[in-house]
C-alpha cells in the first residue's frame, strides 16, 4: 500500500454491508433512519473523528472516514443501529485507503449497485456529504473524493449507456406488476409511503400504466398531497389506510418506518392482493403470507429482474470503468501532490527565513537600503525555487521519498505531520 501522508496515525477506511452479503433483515438490522444518521455523527464528534461521511440506503449502509482502526467506525454504526458486531463481521467488508477510494468510485457510479447502472446512490452521498459538513466532519480529503466521484457518475450517465431507461427498484417493480398482473390499467393501486422510492414508484406507475385508480397515504398527509399534485392522483388519511387496503388489487409499501407497518390483521378482503414491499427494513409483516389471497414480494426479489435491458448495459462496464480510472487517476495525482506539500511549505518559511536574517543584516550595512526592492527580489527568488523543488518531486523519473528525505536533511526541516492515505 502507498502511503500518502494527510495526518497522524490515521487511516481512510470504507466499513459496510449490502445486498451481496446480507440479506433484507439483515440490512435492516443496521439501517439508520435521519434520527440515528444524527447521533451517530455527534457521537463521531465527540469521540475525536476527523473526516465521516453516512450512507443508508435499501440496499447497503457504509461509513467512509478516518480512524487509526476500522473497529471505532463499526462500533459507531452499532452503537447507532439494532445491528452487532457479531452480525456485521458475519455480511460486512472493509477497505483501507486504496482499495476505499475505489469502492466509493464504483458504488457512486452505479457499478456497485443492486440494479446496475442504478444512480440513486449518488444523490445520498450529496446529501450525506452535506450533512457531514453541518457537522463538522468533512475534511479536504473527502470533500474532494466525493467530488470525484460525483464527476465520475455524472460522465458515465453522459458518456455511456449502461443507465439508458429507468433502472431503480421503483422501476423494477413497475415490470414486475406488468408481468404479473393483467389488466393493470383498471386495477386499484395503493401507495403507502411517498420518500423517495415510494415518489420514483410513483411516477414510474403514472407514466406506464396509464392509470388512473392510485391512491397515496402517508403518515405526513401534506407531503403525500406534495406528490400527488405532481400527478394528480387521490391522497386519502393515515387513518383510512386499513379500509384502502381492502379496497386494493396492489399494495406498495415503501415507508421509511423501522418496523413493520402492515401485517396480516390490517387486511380485510379476500381479493387477490399484490403487496411489493420496497423498505429497509422490511415494513410489511410475514405474517401477510398466512393469507392465502395475498402475494408478498420484497425489493430484494425485484432486484434479481435481469431482462434483456439490463443484460445490454453490462456491455458499457469497461466504458464506466474507463471513466472512473480517468478520474481516479487525476485524484490519486492530487493526493500525490499533498504528500509533499508540507515539505514545500516548510522549505518555503526556512528560505523566508533565511531571507529576513539576509535582509536584516543588509539593511544595517546600507544606509540607501531600498526595503521594498530588497523584499520583491527575495520573495520571487523563493517562489522559484519552491516551484523547482515541486516540479521535481512531481517528476515520474524520481524516488519522492528519497528526494523529500533528502531535502528535509540539507534544509534541516522538521517533520510534518502525518495521516497514512
Amino acid at each position: 500500500m502507498q502511503k500518502y501522508n494527510i495526518s497522524r496515525s490515521h487511516y481512510f477506511y470504507a466499513i459496510g454491508l449490502s445486498y451481496k452479503k446480507a440479506d433484507a433483515e439483515i440490512r435492516g438490522h443496521f439501517s439508520l433512519d435521519d434520527d440515528s444518521k444524527h447521533a451517530l455523527l455527534i457521537q463521531a464528534k465527540e469521540n475525536g473523528i476527523e473526516s465521516l461521511v453516512v450512507t443508508s440506503t435499501c440496499n447497503r449502509t457504509e461509513i467512509y472516514g478516518f480512524a487509526q482502526h476500522p473497529f471505532q467506525l463499526i462500533q459507531l454504526l452499532c452503537d447507532n443501529t439494532r445491528g452487532t458486531v457479531e452480525e456485521f463481521q458475519d455480511v460486512a467488508y472493509i477497505y483501507k485507503n486504496k482499495d476505499a477510494i475505489a469502492h466509493m468510485f464504483r458504488v457512486g457510479s452505479g457499478l456497485d449497485s443492486q440494479i446496475l447502472g442504478d444512480f440513486e446512490i449518488i444523490s445520498q452521498l450529496k446529501t450525506s456529504t452535506k450533512l457531514s459538513r453541518k457537522y463538522g466532519l468533512l475534511n479536504h480529503f473527502t470533500e474532494r473524493l466525493v467530488n470525484a466521484v460525483i464527476q465520475a457518475s455524472k460522465r458515465i450517465k453522459t458518456e455511456t449507456d449502461i443507465s439508458s431507461g429507468a433502472t431503480s427498484v421503483s422501476f423494477a417493480s413497475v415490470q414486475y406488476i406488468f408481468k404479473n398482473i393483467e389488466d393493470v390499467t383498471n386495477k386499484n393501486i395503493l401507495l403507502f409511503g411517498t420518500g423517495k422510492i415510494g415518489r420514483n414508484t410513483c411516477e414510474n406507475l403514472v407514466k406506464h400504466t396509464k392509470n388512473e385508480h392510485i391512491t397515496l397515504i402517508n403518515r405526513t398527509k401534506d407531503k403525500a398531497e406534495q406528490v400527488a399534485g405532481k400527478f394528480n392522483l387521490v391522497v386519502k388519511d393515515y387513518a383510512n389506510l386499513q379500509e384502502e387496503v381492502s379496497t386494493s388489487d396492489i399494495l406498495i409499501v415503501a415507508t421509511g418506518a423501522q418496523r413493520p407497518t402492515i401485517d396480516k390483521h390490517i387486511i380485510q378482503t379476500k381479493k387477490p392482493l399484490l403487496i411489493l414491499d420496497l423498505s429497509i427494513p422490511k415494513n410489511v409483516n410475514e405474517n401477510v403470507q398466512e393469507l392465502d389471497n395475498v402475494t408478498l414480494v420484497h425489493l430484494d426479489h425485484l432486484s434479481q429482474i435481469t431482462d434483456e435491458t439490463l443484460e445490454a448495459r453490462k456491455a458499457h462496464i469497461p466504458s464506466a470503468e474507463a471513466i472512473i480510472e480517468e478520474i481516479k487517476g487525476d485524484f490519486n495525482s492530487w493526493l500525490e501532490t499533498r504528500k509533499f506539500a508540507p515539505t514545500i511549505k516548510a522549505l518555503k518559511h526556512k528560505l523566508t527565513d533565511f531571507a529576513t536574517a539576509e535582509l536584516d543584516t543588509q539593511r544595517k550595512k546600507l544606509s540607501d537600503f531600498n526595503e521594498e526592492q530588497a523584499e520583491l527580489i527575495s520573495n520571487k527568488i523563493i517562489q522559484k525555487i519552491t516551484n523547482h523543488f515541486a516540479h521535481h518531486l512531481k517528476d515520474d523519473d524520481v524516488s519522492t521519498d528519497d528526494s523529500l528525505e533528502l531535502i528535509k536533511k540539507v534544509f534541516q526541516l522538521e517533520e510534518p505531520q502525518k495521516t497514512n492515505v
